[in-house]
């Protein structure tokens, strides 16, 4: 657990936020996933809650009936209960849990969860997915839990992606973006798709990489300066630029980060002229991709054609390319006339 100030800081962070993301009043919750750590988070849940003032009960394995039946007859009052593991999650009380917290110990498959939390490095957790449901308690989750997520990656991101610079180069100049355009690149990470993106656009052209995270702006730094690129920190849910400024978004690896997958595309749509384009990302096909999280690909993926041209339409998009081999996925959309 926890070694370091900074490491300690960022439990109290992820905590303070599930204290906050669970419904008011009476509420079941169970914690399960990794081996061995759910008690641990289930514990110290809830201490963070009795020390916000919200009465809670510990289900435990120890004397579970008569765990339950102490919660059951305090289910009138603001009392939580919080219980740990596959046992409890499949006899939740009263017949069904308010909120299911999983545990993920790196990548791959989660059972349907409310809440997940990554715990790849289980001294730096990271909350990765919040139902919608919650979300309007827990409103500002995404940008800490976001920021926490890359920074401690923004070092080793070019050393374990840096090979994939030739598909960025190959996806830019595939999508097509005219001379001369002003393009942001939305979630520009280290900086990979500047120099093509420059390279597109020409001398008179403008290249803006946006990202949240300002450790991978610091890393971006140097493909900026090469590229005569503007390095700007920002949310792309909330991007700092007027409506119809740009030509084109180019967008890696970034809509499947935003909490709100439509209306993430619709912001997008805002700040990009009727007839420019959004070129949707990724250095790998979404086969190869799902191998990699260690699960099968469904059909009802939002980047499945028939899960994204509809999104796109209602966010004020019209889907003119969707090419997704092995290799990469390239999805290219037009912005529409119509006023998002």
């Amino acid at each position: 657990m926890p070694t370091t100030d900074e490491q300690t800081h960022r439990w109290d962070e992820v905590l303070d936020t599930l204290v906050d993301l669970l419904p008011a009043g009476s509420a079941s919750v169970v914690v399960d996933g990794a081996v061995g750590q759910p008690a641990t988070l289930a514990d110290r849940l809830a201490a963070h809650l009795r020390a916000s003032g919200r009465p809670c009960s510990r289900l435990t394995d120890a004397t579970p009936l008569s765990d339950e039946d102490v919660w059951l007859a305090d289910r009138a009052t603001e009392t939580v209960a919080i219980a740990d593991g596959p046992r409890w999650r499949a006899h939740p009380p009263a017949g069904r849990w308010d909120v299911v917290i999983w545990l993920r110990p790196g990548p791959g498959a989660e059972p349907d969860a409310d809440v997940v939390v990554d715990l790849h490095d289980p001294c730096w957790p990271v909350i990765r997915h919040v139902t919608g449901r919650l979300t309007g308690r827990g409103r500002h989750w995404y940008l800490a839990e976001c920021q926490a997520f890359f920074a401690v990656r923004a070092d080793t991101w070019d050393t374990r992606f840096g090979d994939e610079l030739p598909a960025y180069a190959s996806a830019v100049a595939d999508a097509g973006i005219p001379s001369g355009a002003t393009v942001v690149d939305a979630g520009c990470g280290t900086g990979r798709a500047l120099p093509a993106l420059r390279t597109a656009v020409g001398s008179a052209g403008l290249v803006i990489g946006l990202d949240l995270t300002p450790q991978m702006l610091a890393k971006a730094r140097p493909r900026s300066r090469m590229a005569g690129a503007h390095l700007v920190l920002g949310d792309a849910r909330q991007l700092p630029l007027a409506a119809g400024a740009v030509d084109a978004v180019f967008a890696a690896g970034l809509v499947m980060h935003l909490p709100d997958f439509t209306a993430g595309l619709g912001e997008l749509a805002r700040v990009t002229r009727p007839r420019g384009r959004l070129i949707i990302f990724h250095p790998s096909g979404r086969i190869a991709l799902a191998a990699r999280h260690g699960r099968a690909l469904r059909p009802d993926e939002p980047l499945s054609e028939s899960q994204l041209e509809p999104r796109l339409a209602a966010s004020g998009w019209r889907l003119t390319t969707y090419d997704d081999p092995p290799d990469r996925f390239l999805a290219v959309a037009t912005r529409t006339d119509d006023v998002i």
